[in-house]
């Protein structure tokens, strides 16, 4: 039986697309990374999408531009057998695509329990905030890429990972000013300014 990957781009402060929706950013141009989509593209697999990410993606897949971009992984892209779940949409235009609009976790216990490759959901996060919470995620993979975003969207695991550092960085906070009292908070707010500068010039770099 095939197993539910999510496969996500995340920036370093935990987000998969800007507040527009936009992830161009994560579309890497050197040859490392296009050989490494290129050997994920030709695996094979089933893909998975939630309605905001289906449309993004319909829309850039099969046209000349992305096909001058990367022809390997726009063959594959357009090939694989495509799902997307979504209660809006009436028909699907993209080749080899498959409307579902029953109860999500449902549908998916359907697929997985079929023969065929692994079912990758990309992006969609709102899809996988459902899924993980039923335990139907089998597998994440995160590609973290060296900039800051600054807010937009985030994974449900990714989001309770800040939460809880927002609540370590509260307690740092209270230990310091009780035992080094306020000078020692000032440092460590001058030092964790610090830090956000670094991820700031990262962010220019790249």
């Amino acid at each position: 039986m095939p197993k539910l990957v999510v496969y996500n781009a995340v920036s370093l402060d935990g987000y998969f697309t800007d507040t527009k929706g936009d992830m161009s950013w994560a579309h890497k141009r050197d040859a490392e990374w296009q050989a490494f989509v290129s050997e994920n593209a030709s695996s094979g697999g089933q893909l998975l999408f939630g309605r905001v990410t289906y449309d993004l993606m319909a829309s850039f897949w099969p046209t000349p531009l992305a096909a001058q971009s990367n022809p390997i992984v726009v063959e594959r892209m357009n090939s694989l057998r495509k799902f997307v779940f979504s209660t809006t949409l009436e028909k699907v235009s993209w080749n080899n695509t498959t409307l579902l609009k029953g109860d999500l976790t449902t549908e998916v216990r359907k697929l997985k329990q079929q023969p065929g490759p692994n079912i990758v959901i990309m992006g969609s996060g709102s899809i996988v905030a459902q899924l993980a919470d039923a335990g139907l995620v089998d597998e994440y993979q995160i590609v973290l890429n060296p900039l800051v975003v600054g807010s937009g969207r985030t994974l449900l695991l990714l989001r309770r990972v800040l939460l809880l550092l927002r609540v370590l960085l509260l307690i740092v906070l209270a230990l310091t000013l009780l035992l080094l009292g306020l000078p020692g908070v000032l440092l460590l707010l001058r030092r964790l300014l610090l830090l956000l500068r670094v991820l700031l010039l990262l962010r220019g770099l790249f």
